[in-house]
């Protein structure tokens, strides 16, 4: 071919590849990733517009969301997330005939161009409450509320509604509530429509029916995050893992007496990790995940956490609700979901999915509609509950990443316009924080007075096991709740705005509550917790539903005594409802109910402030030295920071390494106080080592020299 003629052929070409690039980055843009939170119960987790929460899709680590308690930090017990959708006899826009298609979201894979985002959004019964504390919005997880909707089934809705390749729109609802009987979990309805939408734009390509469809999602649950370096690295991706069910048709009462046949759930929980470097000699058993040598790594868990309490008491898990029989009848399919099954979480399957190579979309719906095989739980303790609390065998079965729940409903044949809906819950529960405190206290003190260590390990599981029980009673409610038509009792609405301002004189609180009738509700309740949001939170005081300020200071009654200068103070406060006989249909007990902890708990400090010091001889650095391992109460509590107390209101306090190198410059607060999280001026946490202050009366010109050491 001659150059011309080249060039004639590439000039044909460009046109095309330019279209070609276009479309695809029309088509990329239109197609951005999104993430909201949901975390206004006690059970928070992240959704993403595109179907599902694929591994690594919100943040470069392992486990990241469904957080319970939503208090504590570095919860998470979810590592990665996958939805297919298959059909059978399947012919696209272009006339290609498929015998079997599958389209992929997650685990690994996004599935950018077979999945399409059309809408995506949070919606809330009521105004989001403004939470500020010293001028400052205080949050931990971002939600945004795109739509108030007072007619939604919960307080929070998240709604996403994608359509995919296969010319099936998916909407997503997954409702949230706050009630404290029923804040650990999140019901989802999922309506799958043949719509023969094939990408963002609602425009209908396909006119078939849809024969053999499947909706099939994978969920690959490592419980918790706080624990990965202290046990071990490997259970960051759920390596140890234990999967197990229950309605399957494959109970055991023999094997399992405290498990039941009446719903069917697929759970999981921290199981025993195959070389598991014991901590102290007989502590043999990880399962609980019990901290009695803490690694810091990341700042999960402090040195000095060494009471031996269990760290991952958390069973999670999935309930099934309801499934329709067929698009023209809508009651529910005691035959669903068709596949409880249990899939490698690293299985070739799950990597590098591809809608058009046909052999392996052929494996992949095969495992689609599996059936209900053989319990991972079973096959790794074929003892059932006496393995389960006294495990010998390794839950991983020589993988490299454990195993993954996984659920198929169908097959379904839906015509065009035609629809089907599935609901299910998802949840988290156990024994609670207090009580896994006290079980793993046990535990570890057992170990060290040398009772036998098949006995110690027992009594501390068979206490952990109660967690399930707490689990299942979940499912239950979320089942209740669902089938009353969501006929919940409802707490009392909480405060629309709460404010929380640091003074010297106390700390002030103040907050709005827009209700026609105060009758309604019998007060307000105020808690506070010292140094960190999660720790105890005590009840400071009991307002009257009138009021509508508190200054906490000395005139604070006990138990809870007044604030102390130096300390980190974390507040909420709760509507408190009449009591209620009444009994609903969703298994809430009769009594109070009060507005959830969750719309106005604050996640930054606020602190008693003493006057702007009147000699700069009185400065004092705290603490000095500055030991990150030393216990908390020789620190301010868990906080990386120190205190530079009586300096003057208007001031600069410049830091300088021990050879004069520039570190960070601190301004005042026009009071008495200046704290510093020991960070650089570039954001770096400064190393070990003797640090000169400089501080400097603005006002005056005055300067003192201050020398502190600093340990890590």
């Amino acid at each position: 071919m001659t150059i011309t003629a080249k060039m004639k052929k590439m000039n044909k070409i460009l046109p095309v590849l330019l279209i070609c690039f276009s479309t695809i980055w029309v088509n990329q843009v239109s197609a951005q990733v999104e993430h909201k939170w949901l975390g206004l119960g006690s059970l928070h987790n992240f959704y993403a517009n595109f179907g599902t929460e694929i591994e690594h899709s919100f943040v470069a680590r392992q486990q990241y969301g469904l957080v319970w308690p939503g208090i504590f930090e570095f919860q998470d017990a979810q590592a990665a997330k996958g939805m297919w959708l298959g059909a059978t006899n399947f012919t696209d826009e272009n006339g290609t005939n498929f015998p079997i298609k599958v389209v992929h979201s997650g685990p690994r894979v996004r599935g950018a161009a077979f999945f399409f985002p059309v809408e995506f959004k949070l919606v809330s019964k009521v105004p989001a409450t403004d939470v500020i504390v010293d001028g400052n919005s205080s949050f931990r997880l971002e939600q945004t509320v795109d739509e108030v909707d007072p007619t939604i089934p919960g307080d929070r809705m998240m709604y996403a509604k994608f359509n995919t390749a296969l010319g099936l729109t998916v909407e997503r609802k997954i409702h949230q509530f706050s009630q404290v009987y029923h804040d650990n979990y999140h019901v989802f309805e999922i309506k799958l429509t043949n719509t023969g939408f094939i990408n963002n734009e609602d425009v209908q390509r396909i006119n078939a029916p849809l024969t053999g469809l499947v909706f099939y999602e994978q969920v690959r649950w490592a419980p918790v995050l706080q624990t990965r370096y202290t046990i071990g690295n490997a259970t960051g991706w759920g390596i140890n893992t234990m999967n197990d069910r229950t309605g399957d048709g494959l109970e055991n009462p023999a094997l399992d007496p405290g498990s039941t046949d009446e719903f069917k759930s697929q759970f999981a929980w921290h199981g025993r990790l195959s070389g598991f470097a014991a901590p102290i000699p007989g502590a043999i058993d990880n399962v609980g995940a019990p901290i009695i040598v803490p690694s810091t790594v990341n700042g999960y868990l402090s040195a000095a956490d060494t009471s031996g309490r269990l760290g991952a008491y958390h069973f999670v898990g999935k309930v099934h609700i309801h499934a329709d029989t067929s698009p023209s009848d809508p009651t529910n399919d005691p035959n669903q979901p068709m596949t409880m099954d249990e899939i490698g979480s690293d299985d070739p399957m799950n990597s590098q999915n591809d809608p058009f190579n046909g052999t392996k979309m052929s494996a992949e719906y095969n495992k689609m509609i599996a059936g209900r095989l053989p319990r991972h739980a079973y096959s790794v303790e074929d003892k059932g509950y006496e393995g389960f609390v006294k495990p010998g065998f390794d839950p991983s079965r020589g993988t490299s990443g454990g195993w993954s729940a996984a659920t198929g409903y169908g097959p379904y044949t839906l015509a065009p316009g035609e629809s089907i809906t599935i609901v299910y819950a998802e949840a988290v529960s156990g024994i609670g924080h207090a009580f896994a405190r006290e079980v793993g206290s046990e535990y570890k003190a057992n170990i060290k007075s040398g009772m036998d260590a098949d006995v110690a390990r027992r009594t501390k599981n068979v206490k952990m096991f109660q967690g399930r029980d707490s689990l299942f009673q979940t499912f239950r409610r979320a089942i209740a709740n669902y089938n009353s038509g969501y006929a919940l009792r409802t707490p009392p609405p909480a405060p629309t705005y709460f404010e929380v301002n640091s003074t010297g004189a106390g700390i002030q609180l103040g907050w709005n509550y827009e209700v026609t009738d105060e009758s309604k509700i019998d007060g307000f309740e105020i808690y506070r917790s010292a140094y960190l949001p999660d720790s105890a939170a005590i009840k400071i005081a009991e307002i009257s539903s009138s009021d509508r300020d508190f200054i906490d200071n000395e005139r604070t009654p006990l138990p809870a005594g007044a604030p102390i200068r130096g300390i980190d103070y974390y507040y909420y406060i709760s509507a408190v409802g009449k009591a209620d006989n009444t009994a609903d249909n969703a298994l809430t007990p009769t009594g109070v109910l009060r507005s959830s902890r969750y719309f106005t708990q604050t996640y930054d400090p606020a602190r008693l402030l003493r006057p702007p010091g009147e000699s700069m001889d009185e400065i004092r650095i705290v603490p000095n030295p500055y030991i990150a391992s030393s216990s908390d109460a020789l620190r301010f509590g868990r906080e990386t920071r120190i205190a530079f107390f009586d300096v003057p209101g208007n001031c600069s306090i410049k830091v300088f390494t021990e050879i004069g190198e520039f570190v960070q410059e601190i301004p005042g607060t026009n009071s008495g106080d200046v704290y510093w999280d020991l960070m650089t001026k570039s954001r770096q946490r400064i190393a070990s080592g003797v640090y000169i202050a400089i501080i400097e009366n603005l006002d005056t010109g005055e300067k003192v020299t201050k020398k502190f050491v600093v340990i890590f």
